[in-house]
């Protein structure tokens, strides 16, 4: 199956909602069923006129009805699947090397397909995206690749950027920062 021709596709379908795919995922099993994730989100610039900036469940709930019922008359995946279709989350995956360039500065996780000097599991905070030339350098080093090795890639979340982390206590006699 080629995902990238599906997302294209499914792109030109949830264009009339305001929404673009962000990229698919399909897990084949082996005796049960697979799946065929969709992740969607609002293209930038479109934020405006819509009552959330972000993807709502109702968006993920009209893509879905949309895309099954493409997926019912064209039948381009064989067997049994089951078609999830998502927001990317705050631990958004990476799909492009364009999506890479929208993190720049970002911590990331990415799993290469195969190892550059030694490790296929990198941690880093994107540095440069050239094109499909992409830098990621964290502790381990400072890593170059093309986009084309990636197998996958996360946003690593700022949890406490994000407010979920616990703050550490002030030391007695200190104020407390807001």
């Amino acid at each position: 199956m080629d995902t990238n021709a599906l997302s294209q596709r499914f792109s030109d379908i949830v264009a009339d909602l305001g929404l673009e795919v962000l990229g698919i995922e399909f897990s084949p099993a082996g005796g049960g069923q697979s799946t065929l994730r969709v992740y969607l989100d609002v293209p930038e610039g479109a934020q405006e006129g819509r009552e959330s900036p972000e993807v709502t469940v109702d968006d993920c709930e009209a893509a879905s009805r949309e895309f099954s019922a493409w997926l019912d008359v064209e039948d381009p995946i064989p067997g049994n699947y089951v078609l999830e279709v998502s927001s990317p989350g705050i631990d958004r995956p990476l799909f492009t090397a364009a999506q890479f360039a929208r993190v720049m500065g970002q911590e990331v996780k990415v799993l290469l397909k195969a190892p550059i000097e030694g490790r296929r599991r990198l941690k880093g905070n994107v540095v440069d995206v050239n094109g499909e030339h992409l830098v990621v350098e964290g502790e381990a080093g400072r890593f170059e690749f093309e986009h084309a090795d990636v197998e996958s890639a996360r946003v690593v979340p700022d949890w406490v950027a994000l407010g979920y982390a616990p703050q550490p206590k002030p030391k007695p006699g200190e104020k407390k920062s807001k």
